[in-house]
C-alpha cells in the first residue's frame, strides 16, 4: 500500500521513536507517583520532553508545557478551561471540529458568543479576524495549518491586529514539525500539538504549551501524585491539568521525535514542498479534477473528482493500493466557505519519508480512476 493519509496520522516513524517505545514497554514504571528509582528516572526523561518542546516551539517553560492523549483534549483545555461565562471568542473557518464543537458546546449552554472569520477569495486575512473582536472578546482561536488545503495562517500578522488583552490560541495539530512556529516571537499564548502527525510520535502523544497569560481551569480530575492530602485539583502546574498516569511511552516517542524534528524539519518543509508542488502540477495536467492546494510544506493537496463523491474516489484509490482521505475531514465551516459542502474533498497527505515514486503512482491511479468513472 501507498500510504497518503499522514495528516490523520503520520504512517512512518523513525527507527529512534520506535527504538524508544520498544524500549519503554520492556520495563516500565508510573513517572513521579512512586519514589523508587525506576519512577524517579522515567519522571526525569517526562521533564526533558517537557523542556525540549518548550525549547523547540519557543515556549513559557516545563511547569507550562502539559501532556495530553491527542490534540483534541488539549483544545479542549484551551477552550473549555479558559473561557468564563460572558466571554466572546473568535475562530476562523478553517478550523477543526476539536475547536468547532467545544465552542458551539459553551455556546449552547448559554455561557458564551463566538464568530467565524470567513474566507476573502479562498485566504483568510489577518484584518477579517481582526474585525470580529469585540469588547468581551477573550480569545482567538486560529489553526496553525489547514487541515483540507494546507493553508497556513500568518500567526504573527494576526497577533498584531488583536487587542493586547485577546488570547492567541493556536491549534498546532497539522502545523507542529512542519512549519516554524515561535510562541513568544509570534505571540501565541497557547499551542496545542498533536504528536503522531508532524512530530513522528506514536498516537496518545500531545501536549499543551501555554504562556502566564493563561490559567486554564481543569477539565479531567483525578490522582497527580502531588498533594494528595487535597481532594481538589493542585493549583500549580502541570499537575494541576494532568491527572491519572502519564503515557511514558508516548512521551518517550514525542521526545524523540521532537529531536528528529528539530534536527530535520527545514529539509522536510523543502520536500514536502516539492512533492505537493509536482503532484499539482500534474492535477494541472489531467481533465476532470480540481486542485484546492497551493504548494505547501505540511504536505496536503486536496482535490474534487468531476462526477464522482469524494468518499467514492477515495475508496476507488484504496482499491488501487492507495490510502487517502476523503470527506468533510472534520471541518465543515471551510468546505462550506469552498464550496465544497456536503460533498467533501479527497485529500492526498505526503510524508517527508516519501518521494516521486509516490507522486507518479496516485496520478497514475488518479487517470484509471478517471477512465472508470466516464
Amino acid at each position: 500500500m501507498i500510504y497518503l493519509d499522514n495528516a490523520a496520522t503520520g504512517g512512518f516513524k523513525p527507527a529512534s521513536v520506535q527504538s524508544a517505545v520498544a524500549a519503554a514497554l520492556k520495563l516500565c514504571a508510573n513517572p513521579g507517583r512512586s519514589g523508587h528509582a525506576l519512577s524517579l528516572a522515567l519522571a526525569e526523561r517526562v521533564l526533558a520532553c517537557r523542556d525540549l518542546l518548550s525549547d523547540l516551539f519557543d515556549g513559557y517553560g516545563y511547569e507550562r508545557t502539559v501532556f495530553v492523549k491527542n490534540c483534541t483534549e488539549a483544545l479542549n483545555i484551551a477552550v473549555l478551561g479558559v473561557l468564563k461565562e460572558g466571554d466572546h471568542a473568535v475562530c476562523t473557518c478553517l478550523e477543526h471540529n476539536s475547536v468547532l464543537r467545544p465552542l458551539e458546546h459553551l455556546k449552547e449552554r448559554g455561557l458564551i458568543t463566538y464568530d467565524v472569520a470567513p474566507l476573502s477569495e479562498g485566504e483568510l486575512l489577518p484584518e477579517n479576524i481582526a474585525a470580529l473582536v469585540k469588547p468581551h472578546t477573550r480569545a482567538v482561536y486560529v489553526t496553525s495549518a489547514s487541515n483540507v488545503t494546507g493553508e497556513t495562517p500568518p500567526l504573527a500578522a494576526i497577533r498584531a491586529l488583536l487587542p493586547e488583552d485577546v488570547l492567541l490560541i493556536v491549534d498546532g495539530a497539522q502545523g507542529a514539525g512542519h512549519i516554524p512556529i515561535s510562541m513568544k516571537k509570534m505571540g501565541v499564548d497557547a499551542l496545542a500539538i498533536a504528536g503522531h502527525k508532524g512530530m513522528h510520535a506514536m498516537q496518545g502523544a500531545a501536549a499543551l504549551l501555554f504562556s502566564e497569560r493563561l490559567s486554564p481551569a481543569p477539565v479531567l480530575f483525578g490522582g497527580t501524585g502531588s498533594e494528595s492530602f487535597n481532594l481538589s485539583m493542585p493549583a500549580f502546574y502541570p499537575d494541576r491539568l494532568e491527572s491519572g498516569t502519564l503515557s511514558y511511552p508516548a512521551i518517550a516517542s514525542l521526545f524523540e521525535g521532537a529531536l528528529f524534528v528539530r534536527a530535520r524539519r527545514e529539509a522536510h518543509a523543502t520536500q514536502l514542498t516539492r512533492l505537493t508542488s509536482a503532484l499539482l502540477e500534474g492535477l494541472g495536467e489531467l481533465q476532470g479534477f480540481r486542485a484546492y492546494s497551493a504548494p505547501n510544506a505540511c504536505g496536503i493537496v486536496s482535490f474534487a473528482v468531476e462526477g464522482m463523491q469524494s468518499e467514492e474516489a477515495a475508496q476507488a484509490l484504496d482499491r488501487l493500493g492507495i490510502a487517502v482521505r476523503g470527506g468533510l475531514h472534520c471541518a465543515p465551516l471551510v468546505h462550506r466557505a469552498l464550496g465544497t459542502f456536503p460533498e467533501g474533498l479527497v485529500r492526498v497527505s505526503f510524508s517527508p519519508f516519501q518521494g516521486m515514486r509516490e507522486v507518479r503512482a496516485l496520478l497514475c491511479a488518479l487517470r484509471r480512476v478517471r477512465t472508470t468513472s466516464l
